[in-house]
Protein backbone atom coordinates (compact mmCIF):
# COMPACT_ATOMS: atom_id res chain seq x y z
CA UNK A 1 0.00 0.00 0.00
CA UNK A 2 2.83 2.50 0.49
CA UNK A 3 3.50 2.21 -3.11
CA UNK A 4 0.31 3.45 -3.90
CA UNK A 5 0.60 5.91 -1.84
CA UNK A 6 3.64 7.22 -2.98
CA UNK A 7 2.26 7.27 -6.17
CA UNK A 8 -1.20 8.57 -5.20
CA UNK A 9 0.97 11.43 -3.53
CA UNK A 10 2.70 12.08 -6.32
CA UNK A 11 0.47 12.46 -9.34
CA UNK A 12 -1.79 14.81 -6.94
CA UNK A 13 1.11 17.20 -6.07
CA UNK A 14 1.54 17.64 -10.11
CA UNK A 15 -2.37 18.19 -10.38
CA UNK A 16 -2.55 20.29 -7.20
CA UNK A 17 0.29 22.71 -8.52
CA UNK A 18 -0.64 22.99 -12.27
CA UNK A 19 -4.43 22.49 -12.49
CA UNK A 20 -5.69 24.23 -9.04
CA UNK A 21 -6.29 27.64 -9.67
CA UNK A 22 -6.72 29.27 -7.03
CA UNK A 23 -2.74 29.54 -5.78
CA UNK A 24 -2.61 29.84 -1.94
CA UNK A 25 -4.88 26.64 -2.32
CA UNK A 26 -2.82 25.28 -4.61
CA UNK A 27 0.40 25.73 -2.61
CA UNK A 28 -1.33 24.24 0.41
CA UNK A 29 -2.32 21.46 -1.43
CA UNK A 30 0.68 20.79 -2.97
CA UNK A 31 2.66 21.14 0.29
CA UNK A 32 0.78 18.10 1.89
CA UNK A 33 0.93 16.01 -1.73
CA UNK A 34 4.63 16.53 -1.57
CA UNK A 35 4.66 15.64 2.43
CA UNK A 36 3.01 12.62 1.70
CA UNK A 37 5.19 11.65 -1.12
CA UNK A 38 8.52 12.16 1.30
CA UNK A 39 6.81 10.18 4.06
CA UNK A 40 6.13 7.27 2.00
CA UNK A 41 9.65 7.67 0.65
CA UNK A 42 10.90 7.77 4.36
CA UNK A 43 9.06 4.91 5.46
CA UNK A 44 9.84 2.74 2.18
CA UNK A 45 13.59 3.48 2.41
CA UNK A 46 13.32 2.72 6.27
CA UNK A 47 11.22 -0.56 6.33
CA UNK A 48 13.62 -1.91 3.43
CA UNK A 49 16.82 -0.99 5.35
CA UNK A 50 16.01 -1.31 8.83
CA UNK A 51 13.19 -3.74 8.66
CA UNK A 52 10.29 -1.30 10.12
CA UNK A 53 7.39 -3.08 10.79
CA UNK A 54 9.04 -6.15 10.96
CA UNK A 55 11.12 -8.61 13.44
CA UNK A 56 12.73 -11.42 13.55
CA UNK A 57 11.00 -14.69 14.00
CA UNK A 58 12.87 -18.21 14.61
CA UNK A 59 11.22 -21.64 13.53
CA UNK A 60 12.86 -25.31 14.69
CA UNK A 61 13.27 -28.49 12.91
CA UNK A 62 14.24 -31.54 13.85
CA UNK A 63 15.30 -33.96 11.19
CA UNK A 64 16.63 -37.69 11.89
CA UNK A 65 20.17 -38.38 10.05
CA UNK A 66 22.01 -41.53 9.06
CA UNK A 67 25.57 -42.20 8.20
CA UNK A 68 26.85 -41.22 4.84
CA UNK A 69 29.22 -43.98 5.25
CA UNK A 70 29.41 -47.31 3.03
CA UNK A 71 30.33 -48.81 6.09
CA UNK A 72 28.16 -49.85 8.98
CA UNK A 73 31.00 -50.63 11.21
CA UNK A 74 32.39 -47.07 10.71
CA UNK A 75 29.83 -44.70 10.95
CA UNK A 76 30.82 -41.18 9.95
CA UNK A 77 29.39 -37.27 9.64
CA UNK A 78 31.15 -35.75 6.24
CA UNK A 79 32.09 -32.29 6.28
CA UNK A 80 33.04 -30.24 2.83
CA UNK A 81 34.92 -27.14 3.57
CA UNK A 82 33.99 -23.58 1.73
CA UNK A 83 36.42 -21.39 0.76
CA UNK A 84 40.54 -21.57 1.75
CA UNK A 85 39.51 -20.33 5.26
CA UNK A 86 37.66 -23.13 6.15
CA UNK A 87 35.51 -20.95 8.25
CA UNK A 88 31.80 -22.41 7.02
CA UNK A 89 32.02 -26.09 6.52
CA UNK A 90 29.04 -28.23 4.57
CA UNK A 91 28.33 -31.27 6.64
CA UNK A 92 26.81 -34.79 5.05
CA UNK A 93 24.43 -37.11 5.78
CA UNK A 94 21.89 -39.20 4.98
CA UNK A 95 17.95 -38.82 5.82
CA UNK A 96 17.24 -42.12 5.67
CA UNK A 97 18.50 -46.07 6.23
CA UNK A 98 18.69 -47.13 2.89
CA UNK A 99 18.69 -43.08 1.32
CA UNK A 100 20.36 -43.55 -2.04
CA UNK A 101 21.26 -40.28 -1.96
CA UNK A 102 23.02 -37.87 0.84
CA UNK A 103 21.44 -34.12 2.02
CA UNK A 104 24.04 -31.92 3.58
CA UNK A 105 23.52 -28.56 5.31
CA UNK A 106 22.98 -25.03 3.26
CA UNK A 107 25.77 -24.21 1.74
CA UNK A 108 25.79 -20.21 3.04
CA UNK A 109 28.15 -17.90 4.88
CA UNK A 110 24.96 -17.07 7.46
CA UNK A 111 24.48 -20.63 8.34
CA UNK A 112 26.19 -22.25 10.96
CA UNK A 113 26.78 -25.67 12.35
CA UNK A 114 27.75 -27.25 15.49
CA UNK A 115 28.39 -30.94 16.19
CA UNK A 116 27.40 -32.60 19.66
CA UNK A 117 27.93 -35.76 20.84
CA UNK A 118 24.95 -37.20 22.49
CA UNK A 119 23.99 -40.75 23.63
CA UNK A 120 20.61 -40.42 22.41
CA UNK A 121 19.09 -40.01 18.42
CA UNK A 122 21.56 -38.51 16.05
CA UNK A 123 19.65 -35.83 14.70
CA UNK A 124 20.02 -32.61 13.19
CA UNK A 125 18.17 -29.35 15.08
CA UNK A 126 17.59 -26.53 12.04
CA UNK A 127 16.52 -23.43 13.56
CA UNK A 128 15.62 -20.68 10.76
CA UNK A 129 15.07 -17.02 11.47
CA UNK A 130 13.25 -15.00 9.20
CA UNK A 131 11.98 -11.16 8.90
CA UNK A 132 8.59 -11.48 9.69
CA UNK A 133 5.65 -8.41 10.03
CA UNK A 134 4.92 -7.31 13.03
CA UNK A 135 1.66 -6.66 12.52
CA UNK A 136 -1.10 -6.99 9.60
CA UNK A 137 -1.35 -3.30 9.31
CA UNK A 138 2.52 -3.32 8.81
CA UNK A 139 1.95 -5.83 6.16
CA UNK A 140 -1.27 -3.55 4.83
CA UNK A 141 1.55 -1.04 4.30
CA UNK A 142 4.60 -2.89 3.55
CA UNK A 143 3.23 -5.93 2.16
CA UNK A 144 3.64 -5.52 -1.82
CA UNK A 145 7.58 -4.53 -0.60
CA UNK A 146 8.65 -8.64 -0.89
CA UNK A 147 10.21 -8.22 2.71
CA UNK A 148 7.90 -10.38 4.22
CA UNK A 149 9.62 -13.45 5.45
CA UNK A 150 13.01 -12.92 4.47
CA UNK A 151 15.59 -14.96 5.59
CA UNK A 152 18.20 -13.75 7.50
CA UNK A 153 20.23 -16.71 9.28
CA UNK A 154 20.31 -20.73 10.47
CA UNK A 155 21.85 -22.82 13.12
CA UNK A 156 22.06 -26.45 12.59
CA UNK A 157 22.96 -28.65 15.55
CA UNK A 158 24.00 -31.98 14.82
CA UNK A 159 23.87 -34.38 17.55
CA UNK A 160 25.90 -37.54 16.76
CA UNK A 161 26.66 -40.40 19.08
CA UNK A 162 30.44 -41.30 20.25
CA UNK A 163 31.05 -43.36 17.83
CA UNK A 164 30.38 -41.48 15.01
CA UNK A 165 33.93 -40.35 13.38
CA UNK A 166 34.02 -36.61 11.89
CA UNK A 167 35.74 -36.35 8.65
CA UNK A 168 36.74 -33.88 5.65
CA UNK A 169 35.61 -35.19 2.46
CA UNK A 170 39.23 -35.01 1.93
CA UNK A 171 40.08 -36.88 4.80
CA UNK A 172 37.50 -39.60 3.89
CA UNK A 173 39.01 -39.86 0.72
CA UNK A 174 42.58 -40.78 2.05
CA UNK A 175 40.91 -42.99 4.45
CA UNK A 176 39.53 -45.14 1.94
CA UNK A 177 42.57 -44.79 -0.33
CA UNK A 178 44.92 -46.17 2.57
CA UNK A 179 42.79 -48.62 3.76
CA UNK A 180 42.54 -49.96 0.45
CA UNK A 181 46.20 -50.44 -0.31
CA UNK A 182 48.24 -53.52 -0.72
CA UNK A 183 50.89 -52.43 1.41
CA UNK A 184 48.44 -51.58 4.69
CA UNK A 185 46.04 -54.80 3.65
CA UNK A 186 49.14 -57.22 3.77
CA UNK A 187 50.14 -55.49 7.07
CA UNK A 188 47.38 -55.74 9.07
CA UNK A 189 46.61 -59.22 7.50
CA UNK A 190 49.27 -60.10 9.53
CA UNK A 191 49.46 -58.37 12.81
CA UNK A 192 45.55 -59.54 13.02
CA UNK A 193 46.63 -63.16 13.05
CA UNK A 194 48.75 -62.79 16.11
CA UNK A 195 46.54 -60.50 17.68
CA UNK A 196 43.31 -63.23 16.95
CA UNK A 197 45.67 -65.79 17.84
CA UNK A 198 46.49 -64.33 20.76
CA UNK A 199 43.24 -63.72 21.77
CA UNK A 200 42.00 -67.42 21.47
CA UNK A 201 45.14 -68.47 23.68
CA UNK A 202 44.04 -65.89 26.48
CA UNK A 203 40.40 -67.03 26.11
CA UNK A 204 41.67 -70.85 26.32
CA UNK A 205 44.14 -70.55 28.97
CA UNK A 206 41.04 -68.81 31.50
CA UNK A 207 38.63 -71.84 29.76
CA UNK A 208 40.40 -74.89 28.75
CA UNK A 209 37.35 -76.47 27.63
CA UNK A 210 35.96 -73.89 25.34
CA UNK A 211 33.96 -75.82 22.31
CA UNK A 212 34.30 -75.00 18.88
CA UNK A 213 31.59 -72.51 18.57
CA UNK A 214 32.88 -70.62 21.22
CA UNK A 215 36.79 -70.00 20.04
CA UNK A 216 34.63 -69.10 16.87
CA UNK A 217 32.84 -66.24 18.84
CA UNK A 218 36.31 -65.59 20.50
CA UNK A 219 37.84 -65.36 16.80
CA UNK A 220 35.09 -63.20 15.30
CA UNK A 221 35.35 -60.69 18.77
CA UNK A 222 39.17 -60.58 18.41
CA UNK A 223 38.98 -59.74 14.53
CA UNK A 224 36.28 -57.15 14.75
CA UNK A 225 38.08 -55.40 17.96
CA UNK A 226 41.75 -55.27 15.73
CA UNK A 227 39.71 -54.05 12.43
CA UNK A 228 38.01 -51.10 15.19
CA UNK A 229 41.64 -50.69 16.99
CA UNK A 230 43.28 -50.41 12.90
CA UNK A 231 40.86 -48.15 11.98
CA UNK A 232 41.13 -45.73 14.72
CA UNK A 233 45.09 -45.44 14.51
CA UNK A 234 44.52 -44.81 10.67
CA UNK A 235 42.08 -42.33 11.18
CA UNK A 236 44.37 -40.49 13.69
CA UNK A 237 47.02 -41.01 11.53
CA UNK A 238 45.03 -38.78 8.95
CA UNK A 239 43.98 -36.24 11.24
CA UNK A 240 47.19 -34.92 12.38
Amino acid sequence: MIIFSLIICAVLSFVFYVYVQNRSLSNVLTAVAVIGLLTSIFFMVKNDHDHYGMHQVTKTSTQKIYTASPSKQLPMMLYQPIGSANKHQVYVYKTSVNAKKTSHTAAKVTTKNVVKRTTGTNRIVTKKTYWEFKSGAASFWFGLSGNGHTYVKETNTIYINKNWTVLSATQAKQLQKMAKSKSFQAKQKAAATVYVKKAVMAAMTKNPTMSAAQQKKVTQQAAAAFQAQAMKQLIAQIKK
